[in-house]
């Protein structure tokens, strides 16, 4: 099988252009991001300034993607619309590992071509992807079309002294390669296993829950890779770098090298393709929490025993639980995207995967699911009543061409504080509640073009900042696919809220009458049945407002 390799220009035919001009935010310089290796939040500066270059392990395409899955794909689309929000420019690298032994093996057992296996749920993942609103990749590398990087990053290693190939009795190479664990002082770094200090409460999390990926031993996740069982280990920390073929594994699975037929190790495939397309060190790797170890720390020692720089930060996001354990198809307990789907909007599904910072464990449930469509109408309402009321919307480039300086400034430290969604959502929240005040004034204002001045302002804010989310309802894939409805673009009134504000004004009027008869139960009465309902009422100087909870 040959080897596809990417144009030599790539760097300036795909990556993000030298030559526009770098806007870099002042809210740029409260950059606070958080680093496995030193368990700290610390303050971020770009290798390059005005740029950032990431990484992050993508999809092993063996079958569908679940929630799981595309938690950490959602969460990393975050950090990038963050960092480009910033204004910086981003080159953002996401693999996809098409062959390994659990392609190999499932697609035997189904009776497929391996290849055709992998492409198919690539294809599938890609669509996950863009019906949740992920950004398509700056470049996204198949390991199969990088296996001379890999070879030759192997080489490397093998002239520093870091690995060493396992021959026959013949003295020929097996095609067995091992990362010589020994030779590499640095080794455990990355997770502090040299270390007595006690880690950090998220990493302590999920070394309780289970084994990490590829871990040696029990592992109820992922079977062990054979190849790092192998008795020709110098050490049993010792993994491959490249391996034999196993008897069951096709011919066009096979590639031949200096040191003997076979195809990669897992872990290689990632330096190879990191240091393909961002170079000599990059500003952050990211992934998964359960691929600390040994994936990454694997990755890091034989990226820099080839004598290349590593990332500069390691991130990770933890991982979706059900019932408090980690969701993985063994377990039974995956849920597949398209069935999420077939009963969800994607906005909610989206909503549901981001609502929590990337760290947190994100328990999924039925509940979190109920909490991101009562979101959506919040968040829809305001929208359509602030358009119908301003006679229309903020065009897209309007909303996306808001600087992170004029956003407003809750908004802006919960994101600069290591991406804390949360408080990046009741900043959102806590504008639209103005917002919604605003907009009862509207009638009763001598000023009323004042307040409509306000009214926009918010709703570009609003808009604004649910678009650094990923989650501006009038932007791509929200507007093609309806989500959950749509929010109006404010030009006209759908029927249905028409006849909501018409009923919930009538209530409104009652309860200010029997307020102002001093009928107080009857008041109570009215906003009880609103709240059951899921009408919010808040009460102010200037009368009653009301949004959905």
């Amino acid at each position: 099988m040959g080897n596809s390799q990417e144009p030599q220009d790539f760097n300036t035919s795909v990556m993000p252009s030298s030559l526009t001009p770098v806007h870099v935010a002042k809210a740029a310089d409260g950059l606070n991001l958080y680093d496995t290796a030193s368990h700290q939040v610390s303050h971020f500066v770009p290798l390059k300034p005005g740029e950032v270059g990431i990484y992050v392990c993508g999809a092993t395409v063996q079958s569908s993607p679940h929630i799981g899955h595309i938690r950490a794909a959602v969460a990393f689309d975050i950090v990038r619309r963050w960092f480009l929000k910033l204004g910086y420019k981003v080159t953002f690298v996401r693999n996809v590992t098409d062959i390994d032994d659990k392609i190999l093996d499932k697609a035997a057992t189904a009776g497929q071509r391996w290849w055709a296996r992998a492409y198919y749920y690539e294809r599938e993942f890609t669509e996950a992807y863009n019906t949740l609103g992920v950004l398509t990749p700056t470049v996204e590398p198949r390991a199969t079309g990088h296996m001379s990087d890999m070879i030759d990053l192997i080489q490397r290693i093998l002239d520093n002294g870091h690995g060493y190939v396992v021959t026959d009795a013949d003295g020929k190479p097996t095609g067995n390669v091992y990362f010589d664990v020994a030779s590499w002082p640095h080794y455990g770094e990355l997770t502090h296993q040299k270390q007595t200090a006690e880690v950090d409460e998220a990493a302590a999390v999920a070394d309780r829950m289970g084994p990490s990926v590829d871990a040696t031993g029990d592992d109820k996740y992922n079977p062990v890779d054979p190849a790092d069982t192998s008795p020709d280990k110098h050490d049993p920390r010792d993994f491959a770098l490249w391996k034999a073929p196993k008897d069951t594994d096709p011919e066009d699975a096979r590639w031949s090298t200096p040191f003997g037929v076979g195809r990669p190790g897992w872990h290689i495939e990632c330096s190879a393709m990191s240091h393909r397309y961002l170079g000599d060190g990059f500003d952050i790797h990211g992934g998964g929490l359960d691929l600390r170890f040994p994936h990454h720390e694997n990755e890091m020692a034989q990226t820099r025993a080839a004598g290349y720089p590593s990332a500069a930060r390691w991130m990770h996001s933890a991982w979706v639980t059900a019932k408090g354990e980690k969701m993985s198809k063994s377990l039974g307990t995956g849920l597949s995207v398209p069935s999420v789907l077939a009963e969800n909007s994607a906005w909610v599904v989206r909503y549901a995967l981001g609502s929590v910072q990337y760290r947190s464990m994100l328990e999924w449930s039925d509940q979190a699911l109920v909490e991101a469509q009562a979101a959506y109408d919040r968040v829809s309402n305001f929208i359509e009543r602030a358009g119908v009321a301003l006679g229309g919307q903020p065009s897209r480039e309007e909303v996306t061409g808001i600087s992170a300086d004029d956003l407003p400034t809750d908004f802006v430290a919960a994101m600069n504080d290591d991406v804390n969604v949360s408080g990046a959502t009741a900043a959102i929240f806590t504008a639209i509640r103005s917002g919604n005040t605003l907009l009862s004034q509207l009638a009763d204002r001598a000023d009323s073009e004042a307040v409509q001045a306000e009214v926009r302002e918010t709703l570009l804010a609003v808009r604004a900042m649910l678009d650094t989310l990923g989650l501006d309802p009038l932007a791509e894939p929200w507007v093609s696919a309806g989500a959950a409805g749509g929010a109006s673009d404010g030009t006209t009134e759908t029927p249905e809220h028409a006849a909501l504000e018409a009923l919930i004004t009538e209530q409104l009027n009652a309860r200010a009458e029997a307020r102002k008869a001093r009928d107080f139960a009857k008041a109570d009465q009215i906003r009880d049945a609103l709240a059951e309902a899921g009408i919010t009422i808040e009460d102010g100087l200037q009368g009653s407002t009301w949004s959905l909870k």
